[in-house]
């Protein structure tokens, strides 16, 4: 990321954010927090290295509207992905939903290194990546939660 956010940056405009260096993936780990999304929006294109997951994305950015929490759809792509694996997930059962908690970075050797997306219940993801390079973008308008209700991990 370049610049700063501002305030005027905010409001109905969606998010589109590139991370390349470790200091950015928090910002998109705070963003992609209690999104939701079916076991089967998530693909893995080996032949482009690319990995990607439709998420409903919890618009944490815009908490506070007067008629109520929102969400938006928004893909999370990691490129340049050399190996994909998951763990406490059934990814035979299609109907699964899963509720990412956490994206972290661990650095490896020479550029490389290790995403995980840490969900509810004890399951994640691990991308094992060439280089960091992370894009999460909005593709839908926001929409009214459907729970109508703001996520609470009992803080």
């Amino acid at each position: 990321m370049t610049e700063d956010a501002r305030f005027e940056d905010g409001g109905e405009k969606p998010v589109a954010l590139r991370a390349l260096e470790a200091d950015d993936v928090p910002v998109i780990s705070a963003l992609v927090q209690d999104a939701v999304f079916p076991i089967t929006e998530m693909s893995w294109d080996r032949a482009r290295r690319r990995f990607a997951i439709l998420l409903n994305r919890f618009r944490w950015e815009d908490e506070g509207r007067k008629d109520g929490p929102q969400r938006t759809q928004a893909v999370l792509v990691i490129e340049d992905a050399m190996k994909v694996a998951t763990q406490g997930i059934d990814r035979s059962d299609k109907d699964t939903i899963l509720s990412a908690l956490a994206l972290e970075w661990a650095p490896g050797e020479d550029g490389t290194g290790r995403l995980t997306l840490t969900l509810a219940g004890d399951g994640a993801i691990a991308v094992d990546v060439e280089a960091l390079e992370i894009t999460l973008k909005d593709v839908t308008r926001p929409y009214h939660a459907p729970s109508g209700k703001v996520p609470d991990h009992g803080a």
